[in-house]
């Protein structure tokens, strides 16, 4: 099968890898790159947990060629945090319980800082019809909700 060389700007960082041509984003970055933030929930662009950023527009990871990200920006979960502590979305994660299994969380973290950077003050509608792509089977979503909505707050106050 065909190999593409590709390179790209994750988290900040340049990368170089030679894929396959129908190797997916998810993929290069779980078995290539070993970040394994990025979770496999469906394979079919249904739920949520492979949520990135490439060039600031949110996309399911399992959905989009490696090739596609040829020169691209990519953000994943792993570059959420600052080089000490935790990003405030997912400090607030962990005090209002929004987790269980694990599966879901990377996906919904970066959903929400998505939605927080181009809206910093969303209503709780705005916050439940953004993270509407992102499905969770553990937590339900009030918690995941609350946290947002309280990170919100707090990186609002800061």
């Amino acid at each position: 099968m065909a190999r593409q060389h590709v390179t790209t700007e994750i988290n900040g960082d340049t990368y170089e890898v030679l894929c396959e041509v129908d190797q997916t984003l998810l993929d290069v970055l779980r078995d290539e790159l070993n970040m394994t933030g990025t979770k496999e929930g469906c394979g079919t662009g249904d739920c949520g947990a492979c949520s990135v950023m490439l060039n600031d527009r949110l996309v399911c990871s399992c959905l989009v060629l490696a090739a596609e990200a040829d020169g691209a920006k990519v953000e994943t979960i792993e570059g959420m945090a600052p080089h000490e502590g935790l990003h405030p979305l997912q400090q607030k994660f962990l005090e209002h319980a929004a987790l269980q299994c694990g599966i879901c969380t990377p996906g919904f973290l970066v959903a929400a800082k998505a939605l927080l950077d181009k809206n910093p003050n969303p209503t709780e509608t705005e916050v439940r019809y953004w993270l509407a792509g992102n499905l969770c089977r553990c937590t339900g979503y009030d918690k995941i909700i609350r946290a947002v909505m309280d990170a919100a707050e707090e990186l609002r106050a800061s």
